[in-house]
């Protein structure tokens, strides 16, 4: 069993946004693992391991447009099911 359920990825386009800012709100706010925050200051793409996902969502998308979000069952797919 998977600490961690759920893979949360999402592209952030916006203004002034900073990788270290997300990375460091995310990592400080939300349990998970396998952060990832990149890009640069119009666009950031964020994966996440967590088992909030919605959480991911909310602050992301108080920091500009959010597109191209997937977020997977990493159980299922650990048994061979549709994540």
């Amino acid at each position: 069993m998977l600490e961690f359920k759920y893979d949360t990825q999402l592209l952030i386009e916006g203004e002034k946004l900073s990788e270290d800012a997300i990375g460091t709100y995310i990592s400080s706010h939300i349990e998970g693992d396998c952060l990832l925050a990149v890009g640069d200051e119009d666009l950031i793409k964020v994966h996440f391991h967590t088992n909030t996902p919605w959480k991911v969502l909310e602050y992301c998308a108080t920091l500009g447009d959010m597109y191209d979000v997937v977020v997977e069952n990493m159980e299922r797919q650990e048994n061979g099911l549709q994540g």
